[in-house]
């Protein structure tokens, strides 16, 4: 309420403003028309281009505006806290008189609401929903308004995927509800044009107008799912789980993240509309996404890599280990091998592998070529369906996704010890990549190195590196107590 009590006096002062620009035009004007001179229309040469396109993205907006939905979500929080005076007067009256403490003192506790908004959009006229799974997550009720209907209703939960920060949510409304039409995400092409909608800051059925700025876009590089479509048409707070339409008004994307405005403007990213009509036909039927799993950790090859087991190019994925009981360990999958193609598909890298196990079909067998002593051989593997992702987290080796002043680096797993001759006593990271001409490059750090410290600072995992590095400014330099060969070294990194 405080919010837009106060957006209200900002626009009144913006209206007060236009009124006293408006007054000293309008004198202005009015001596123009006194002494004989009248302002025309400007003359528009091209009469259909301009019209036609403008007229375009009038009947956009006036075709998807209506299943269009605010939400807004409650969540309760209790906070703790301890008295700063201490105990209760009373407690302290009595003490002051010899009388033994009353009772322990308990930290105080209140509990506030917290309101969230984001936006959505009807995909049945029963009244499902497609939102982002970051505007419901975790609160207690959700509230969703209709662009044609001041009601709020109350809405329930289908699903959800985090994966794909994905949700589909159900209001039961009177009547029947406008659709949107789902587009193909397939086929867009860099440079059409993109159309948001949604609610930035509560701003109800706002339009913002721009194009496909790049496809296959992966911003956090924390998940395989992520394939964002880049835009400038302008997303904001509220944005969230709003359409991206196409110049038809059909659907093409989900509004989903922003480059944050002090780094960068116009550029933000949207789940395209073929992941979600996957995502949302399960959610429907079964109320979550089930995904194919073959049990294997994965690393990207580079070229170092790529030579040492006799490849001529750095395409495919490379096993770095195997779970036990898992599909892959009764396949016979063994860490070194390269898997180049999956159901007769090429395989380009770690990702594109990941995402065609999660679209196969739980229960049906899939044939991998793979990579083995320098040779290609084919193995027969059945699809199980993935785990939680707690229970493979807590195994699975993390990797760096850019560089760092010209090297990545990797959690050690028992294949890399062996591969690189790393013993078990030795904690730290290795480097799985070192870029040409780098300052790692210079400092001869080479793949298989083992970082064990950063300035003095002892770093054991991947977690640890990006915590250390973070804190250090770019232009120092960094002294490093690598493994390399079986033996201890010092080395500097010289700054930006």
């Amino acid at each position: 309420m405080e919010k837009r009590r106060f957006f209200a006096i900002a626009v009144i002062a913006g209206i007060i403003g236009g009124c006293f620009a408006f007054s000293t035009i309008y004198a202005i004007t009015n001596q123009k028309i006194v002494s004989g001179t009248s302002i025309k229309p400007l003359q528009v040469v091209d009469s259909t281009g301009a019209y036609s396109l403008q007229n375009a993205f009038v009947q956009v907006a006036k075709m998807v505006k209506p299943a269009v939905v605010m939400i807004t979500t409650e969540k309760i929080v209790t906070y703790r806290y301890w008295n700063p005076f201490g105990d209760d007067f009373f407690d302290q009256f009595f003490q002051d008189f010899g009388f033994p403490r009353q009772r322990q003192q308990q930290p105080k506790t209140f509990k506030k609401k917290q309101e969230g908004l984001g936006s959505g959009f009807i995909v049945d006229e029963d009244g499902y929903i497609l939102t982002n799974n970051h505007v419901i997550e975790g609160v207690d009720k959700i509230l969703v308004k209709l662009m044609d209907d001041e009601k709020k209703y109350e809405a329930k939960v289908i699903g959800t995927d985090p994966r794909t920060d994905l949700a589909l949510i159900k209001i039961n409304a009177t009547r029947k509800l406008p659709t949107v039409i789902l587009g193909d995400s397939d086929t867009i092409e860099i440079g059409e044009w993109a159309i948001a909608i949604g609610n930035p800051m509560g701003l109800e059925e706002t339009v913002t107008v721009g194009v496909i700025s790049a496809k296959g876009r992966s911003v956090l590089g924390t998940s395989p799912y992520e394939d964002f479509i880049q835009t400038d048409a302008a997303i904001n707070p509220g944005n969230s789980g709003g359409p991206l339409v196409n110049i038809r008004g059909e659907v093409i994307g989900i509004n989903t993240a922003i480059i944050a405005p002090y780094v960068a403007q116009n550029i933000g990213f949207a789940i395209p509309i073929n992941i979600a009509k996957k995502v949302f036909k399960e959610l429907k039927t079964t109320g979550k996404v089930t995904r194919g799993f073959l049990g294997v950790y994965l690393q990207p090859l580079n070229e170092e890599l790529a030579n040492s087991f006799g490849l001529k190019d750095t395409k495919g994925a490379l096993v770095s280990d195997v779970m036990p009981d898992t599909p892959a360990e009764k396949a016979g999958l063994k860490p070194g091998d390269v898997i180049l193609e999956f159901n007769g598909t090429p395989v380009s890298d770690v990702r594109e592998l990941q995402k065609k196990v999660a679209d196969a079909k739980v229960g049906e067998n899939a044939t991998l070529t793979i990579w083995r002593d320098k040779k290609k051989t084919t193995v027969q593997i059945k699809i199980a369906e993935r785990p939680n992702e707690e229970s493979i987290a807590k195994k699975e080796p993390e990797f760096t996704e850019k560089y760092w002043r010209g090297l990545k680096v990797s959690d050690i797993t028992d294949e890399m010890r062996k591969r690189f001759g790393i013993e078990q006593s030795i904690k730290g990271v290795v480097v799985v990549e070192v870029e040409p001409g780098s300052k790692a490059d210079e400092c001869e750090i080479t793949v298989g190195t083992v970082i064990r410290k950063i300035n003095d600072v002892n770093v054991s995992s991947v977690e640890e590196f990006k915590s250390v590095i973070s804190k250090i400014d770019k232009k120092s330099p960094v002294t490093l107590w690598v493994r390399q060969e079986g033996n201890n070294r010092f080395c500097v990194l010289k700054g930006e």
